[in-house]
């Protein structure tokens, strides 16, 4: 296991969508540790392979990473099968650092996937885990918190970025 550098917006990943995954093999399985490892050191609570560098449709999270860690679940090819209700919440992003935006989420959420042993997955979802599902299957579509803020304050946050005030 290695940690990876996470990438930060304005990176050309980010902003594409990921690939859908066909083979789960030992490099895929290898990218998901790493990706765990990274998500606990930076500290985060979830984490995209784009995020990573990786084209791919992976997610890891862990809603109780700051409390209790050690207990990641890892979604291949996550996708939404339902959502219900909606609520804003401010939202943070290891991709965009020194930077939160209220985000509309769906309140519930069902959770289509596979695990790492290629296994058809479901979990239901809500609250903060439901948040951090949404959150990281944006990135695997090229979306990234910064997209949900105001022209205004997205200009001045790449002001700083360009000028290293981050």
């Amino acid at each position: 296991m290695a940690l990876r550098e996470i990438l930060v917006w304005p990176e050309d990943c980010l902003k594409k969508k990921a690939e859908e995954i066909g083979d789960i093999d030992f490099q895929l399985v290898s990218l998901a540790e790493d990706m765990v490892q990274t998500m606990y050191a930076a500290p985060g609570v979830g984490l995209a392979a784009p995020q990573v560098g990786e084209s791919k449709r992976l997610i890891v999270l862990d809603p109780n990473a700051k409390d209790s860690p050690g207990h990641p679940l890892v979604v291949v090819n996550p996708l939404i099968a339902e959502g219900f209700g909606k609520e804003y919440g401010e939202e943070m992003c290891l991709s965009v650092p020194n930077f939160a935006v209220d985000v509309p989420r769906y309140s519930k959420i069902l959770i289509k996937g596979l695990d790492l042993k290629g296994k058809p997955i479901e979990i239901e979802a809500e609250g903060f885990l439901a948040r951090i599902f949404q959150h990281e299957i944006d990135h695997l579509n090229g979306q990234v918190i910064i997209g949900y803020a105001s022209s205004l304050k997205r200009s001045i946050y790449l002001k700083k970025a360009k000028k290293g005030k981050l």
